[in-house]
């Protein structure tokens, strides 16, 4: 295990020396052989990237360094006592022993330490199996312990700290190390967390009473190297040992965030990040952690036929003719498909094709996009035209109509990256929200679009973020067109100014393959006899199907789509489908599913093809193999999995901007705050945990401590 944590931090600390220019390195001798490092490295960095197992509990890569620990004590020629490694840079000729008699008792003198306080609750605690303190404890401790109850007055204990709904504390095996006060402080931005005391007194947690509320707080869990912190959801469900991993992506926003699916007995027990130096570090939000509890409320778990105002049970092959004879009985031009916000690739691509061969056309997003009279021909128009990796050199950043702190967590992380490292300048135009770093408000409505010019005016890297919900209203237009020019005002090589933040794990990937944006003003121009709803919910409680339009819900959580609907066929969630998803910057990345779909429940490209072949249509693929071939042909893009492409044609976005023009409207943002973060959607809505959250962070708001 060890090995291999070593190995992925070598790897991480090589691409960070490749994407340096003109870096000097020194030559240094560890164990008594010669090797070269970069000079800005620490004694820590230089031995795991020389793969050299040297321990440590509070050294993080994405972190400050700390140095309290004291586990990762080396000898150093020259140096009398042992040093860390961890907060001493290499210098040239320094000679480094790690396994010299002097470091190897003096890590052993530490661990020893650490354990007369630590409790022996091994068995019972959430941390067991995965504990770096039991790691260690076997590779570099004694095998036995000299404490003994009659020469010591006992092991400490420290009182609980309530955190809140999510985050659960065993402060008495906390061993200080205060890896989550400086996430909380540098990644979160809430000071929420800190120490008082020295030496044997000293105590990590909060001054009062106060929740530990974040948007990224479950990270804490997984930086605490003991089991100090654990998560309440999954608190004695399962051991390590017992658990099976998948490669997933989370779908609860449009970061494609990389996630392992730990699961048992067909169940999804828990989410944790999966690194990835370009996407989210190894940071996940706490919807994409927690929200997974919806996926075993409100399923649908058998297709369904609606009789009268109840809906009747029947088997596939009913179902299937029901829903064929509707769509074959409907005249082409009358047949639309709305796609939902967690359909995959593999679904959109076949719904398409089966409605063209059909002769329809009808294939639309629920979110619209009318800034432009082109709409979504232009990737550029739609996306996030830069790695996410780069926004960290950006010096000044523009947020219009938007608060990435909630639609984006992980996007925001990179952009309070640049806030701390890169001093960046963050200016807002929309309504006051809860952010994590400093802002300049600029105003709330379309006039304070003439003081972004003003703002960015001395900016060498700058950043414009517009929000998708802009786009869908009558001013996306206006601030489109003004932000335009004021991008292209900028000449800078290789550096896109304008970005688009969206918001839907399908969106990108619908538009890739062909579908359509703006439902809702299609159904509400000419409302359709059959109407096909993969999973969309949302555009039912803004439009009511009328007595002549029949709807077939094909989904795996019946919401207010289930209701309306005439036929619903039982579908599958990412956990149990898997897929190829497209992120906010357009790159594909496949999803390994984990457990098979609950009941009757089929995969959802499936359950197309079957209906396809109900309705008369033949689809020439009948097999996963087949079905990837069809992506291929669709757009090349599919194929190239975990690849950044650079956008094309950004230059003809602003001549086809629409020219409407709009009144002095104020610019609206759906997540204000944390309690409107938690359960946004009609995914984190049905998650109990979310609901909690969501509980507790009102009671947040309306606490005497909280800021006004």
């Amino acid at each position: 295990m060890l090995r291999l944590v070593n190995t992925l931090l070598k790897s991480t600390i090589y691409q960070r020396v490749t994407n340096r220019t003109q870096t000097s390195s020194v030559s240094i001798f560890i164990n008594g052989k010669s090797v070269e490092v970069p000079s800005y490295f620490t004694i820590l960095q230089a031995l795991r990237y020389n793969r050299v197992t040297i321990p440590s509990f509070c050294y993080h890569d994405r972190l400050s360094i700390a140095g309290n620990c004291r586990m990762c004590l080396i000898e150093i020629e020259g140096i009398p006592k042992p040093q860390i490694a961890c907060a001493i840079n290499v210098t040239k000729g320094m000679k480094i022993r790690t396994n010299s008699p002097i470091a190897l008792m003096a890590q052993e003198s530490v661990l020893e330490f650490i354990l007369v306080n630590h409790p022996l609750d091994c068995p019972i605690c959430d941390q067991g199996g995965e504990c770096d303190l039991q790691d260690l404890s076997m590779r570099f401790g004694n095998d036995r312990s000299r404490f003994t109850d009659i020469h010591f007055t006992g092991k400490r204990a420290v009182e609980d700290k309530y955190l809140g709904p999510l985050i659960r504390t065993e402060m008495t095996r906390c061993i200080q190390c205060t890896r989550c006060i400086r996430f909380a402080s540098q990644v979160c931005g809430i000071d929420t967390l800190g120490t008082t005391g020295r030496g044997n007194d000293m105590l990590v947690g909060t001054y009062v009473d106060k929740m530990f509320l974040s948007e990224l707080s479950g990270n804490i869990i997984d930086l605490c190297p003991v089991g100090a912190l654990t998560a309440i959801p999954y608190m004695f469900k399962a051991r390590p040992w017992e658990v099976r991993k998948a490669n997933s992506i989370d779908v609860t926003d449009a970061t494609g965030t990389n996630v392992v699916i730990n699961y048992r007995f067909n169940r999804v027990l828990r989410m944790l990040p999966r690194e990835h130096d370009e996407i989210n570090q190894e940071w996940l939000s706490d919807k994409g952690r927690w929200a997974i509890d919806s996926l075993e409320m409100q399923r649908l778990v058998t297709p369904m036929k609606r009789d009268g105002a109840c809906l009747s049970a029947l088997e596939w092959p009913c179902a299937l003719k029901t829903a064929g004879d509707l769509i074959k009985c409907a005249d082409p031009d009358s047949v639309m498909a709305i796609a939902g916000p967690h359909c995959n690739v593999e679904t959109l691509v076949a719904a398409k094709d089966f409605l063209n061969m059909f002769g329809s056309e009808h294939t639309y997003v629920e979110r619209g996009l009318y800034h432009s009279i082109t709409q979504a021909d232009i990737r550029a128009g739609y996306s996030l035209n830069i790695n996410m990796k780069d926004i960290v050199h950006a010096d000044k950043i523009l947020l219009v109509g938007t608060n990435p702190r909630f639609e984006a967590p992980v996007l925001n992380a990179w952009i309070r990256q640049a806030y701390r490292n890169n001093e960046c300048d963050i200016y807002v135009i929309g309504p006051k929200c809860e952010f994590n770093y400093y802002i300049n408000h600029l105003g709330e409505d379309l006039s304070a679009l003439s003081k972004a010019g003003e703002a960015l005016k001395s900016a060498n890297k700058p950043l414009i973020f517009v929000g998708v919900s802009q786009l869908e209203s009558a001013i996306g237009a206006k601030i489109m067109t003004e932000m335009s020019k004021l991008s292209s005002s900028f000449k800078i090589s290789d550096w896109e100014v304008l970005h688009v933040i969206t918001r839907e794990a399908s969106f990108a990937g619908a538009l890739e393959a062909g579908w359509r944006p703006g439902a809702l003003a299609k159904l509400e121009k000419s409302p359709p006899s059959v109407l096909i709803s993969l999973g969309a919910d949302e555009i039912f409680y803004d439009w009511t199907p009328p007595s002549s339009c029949s709807v077939i819900y094909i989904g795996f959580q019946g919401d207010r789509g289930a209701e309306n609907a005439t036929v619903v066929l039982p579908g599958c969630a990412y956990t149990e489908a898997g897929g190829l998803y497209l992120n906010m910057e357009c790159r594909s990345q496949y999803a390994l599913p984990a457990v098979t779909p609950p009941g009757k429940a089929r995969h959802d490209w499936k359950i197309v093809r079957a209906l396809a072949e109900y309705s008369g249509i033949c689809l020439y693929y009948s097999d996963h193999n087949s079905l990837c071939c069809r992506l291929a042909e669709v757009s090349p893009n599919f194929t190239q999995l975990g690849n950044y492409q650079q956008k094309l044609f950004a230059d003809l976005i602003p001549p086809l901007l629409s020219t409407s023009c709009s009144e002095n409207e104020s610019i609206c943002v759906d997540m204000k705050n944390l309690q409107e973060y938690y359960c946004s959607d009609v995914f984190t809505y049905n998650s109990p945990t979310m609901i909690k959250a969501q509980k507790a962070a009102g009671d947040f708001l309306n606490a005497s401590y909280a800021r006004q």
